[in-house]
């Protein structure tokens, strides 16, 4: 086996597919998006080298502010609201033991295997300011129930809830197969010792539990940032700019008003800006476990 893999010809054979996968998949449309993000390219045709117009353009425009900052918002939705709810779930679930485990772990993942259409055209029904859900809802509550949640001022809240929902089940289950990997040997000596309910998840569930929570924060932000198709079906980033994101205020950019030069621009930055994303909390992490 060492001679094998002192052998550079296999070294290479074992090697080159995966680079070759990540030149061809990865590297190379970046570098050409980098590259028409210099150009008026409008899809199709000939195109012309305008340097960073495009890039002047993005920061002047209301529209890639707003998408910037509900990106954001998403994001910070998932952080705080969503991962801590997730996180108290799955280590509830792990307690229920039996069928009830199985049976709530279904549930709470259902929406996830549900085609994003079906779920954007629920959420629309149920948002209706007619005959929705909500609004009837309201009016047997005694709150008027003439709202119109997709309307001005409160669409981007409504969009938030959809997509903080929506996303609630791949983060549950990425803590539940975390807490299940915890040594249950250390909740049996915790237990001897007298220690609650809280005291345990406080100490043994969410120490251990650290290296998950860092991968599952970082997919959340970087998921926040390429919102698209939720946001396209339910709003298409309206009223006005409203309800813009990054990944749709690109796609609308790029391929409704045919600007594909713009559109890449906007790409890159939205690169640079996960890759920063990913340095910050990977510096953030370190420093608490140095701490």
């Amino acid at each position: 086996m060492q001679k094998a893999y002192s052998n550079k010809g296999i070294i290479f054979t074992l090697v080159f597919p995966g680079v070759a996968m990540f030149v061809f998949a990865i590297l190379a449309p970046i570098l050409l998006s980098v590259h028409y993000g210099f150009t008026d390219f409008s899809g199709l045709g000939a195109y012309h080298f305008i340097g960073f117009a495009n890039y002047k353009e993005m920061f002047q425009e209301k529209a890639f502010w707003y998408s910037l900052r509900n990106s954001l918002l998403l994001a910070a939705g998932f952080v705080v609201i969503q991962h801590p709810l997730a996180i108290m779930t799955a280590a509830l679930l792990d307690r229920l033991g039996h069928r009830a485990e199985g049976f709530f772990r279904c549930v709470y993942f259902l929406p996830n295997v549900i085609s994003v259409a079906v779920i954007a055209y629920l959420w629309k029904f149920i948002y209706n300011p007619n005959f929705g859900l909500l609004n009837n809802i309201s009016k047997v509550l005694g709150f008027g129930g003439n709202t119109n949640w997709l309307g001005s001022g409160n669409a981007i809240w409504s969009v938030l809830v959809v997509l903080i929902w929506h996303g609630f089940g791949w983060g549950m289950l990425i803590y539940y197969t975390g807490i299940k990997n915890i040594d249950p040997g250390l909740y049996e000596a915790a237990a001897i010792d007298g220690a609650n309910s809280r005291q345990t998840f406080l100490r043994i569930t969410l120490p251990l539990m650290k290296p998950v929570i860092q991968v599952n924060v970082t997919l959340a932000i970087i998921s926040a940032l390429k919102q698209m198709e939720t946001v396209y079906l339910l709003t298409n980033g309206g009223p006005g700019n409203e309800t813009q994101f990054m990944a749709n205020y690109l796609y609308k950019q790029a391929f409704s008003a045919f600007r594909y030069g713009y559109g890449n621009s906007i790409s890159v930055v939205f690169v640079i800006i996960c890759i920063l994303a990913t340095q910050i909390l990977n510096q953030l992490f370190r420093e608490e476990k140095e701490g």
